[in-house]
């Protein structure tokens, strides 16, 4: 299968249900400064989606908290395709929320380190659930 380093809008977490469903499980895979919570739903349209967010506590300008959130997506738009691929072997549907966690301002090299380890874990965690 071609590997595909997209994230158009039909794969970003929008549903507020999804959103409330993703938070009520509470299933969370660590990878600092990086925290991702994850479910396995049935009503999405697409096999994986996925939002991004900051804290405002964090970082007061809403400049520093969207090149986090520019830089979280990149970071994942590279690196999601095993993790996709996996999913949709198993014939599961995920919903994704990444959250960044840290007060300093991160580089592309420190998020992408961190969102790739994430996504291994939750590998491991997809290979488990049954």
């Amino acid at each position: 299968m071609e590997k595909k380093f997209t994230y158009g809008k039909n794969q970003k977490l929008k549903s507020r249900k999804l959103i409330d469903a993703l938070f009520i499980k509470k299933q969370a895979v660590n990878a600092y400064p990086v925290r991702v919570f994850f479910a396995f739903v049935d009503e999405s349209d697409f096999a994986l989606k996925a939002a991004v967010s900051v804290s405002s506590r964090n970082f007061k300008k809403a400049v520093h908290r969207n090149r986090i959130k520019r830089l979280l997506r990149e970071s994942y738009r590279l690196n999601k395709n095993n993790l996709l691929h996996l999913i949709l072997q198993k014939n599961k549907k995920m919903v994704l929320f990444f959250l960044f966690v840290d007060k300093q301002m991160p580089d592309f090299e420190t998020i992408n380190i961190a969102v790739t380890t994430a996504l291994q874990k939750l590998i491991k965690q997809v290979e488990n659930a049954e």
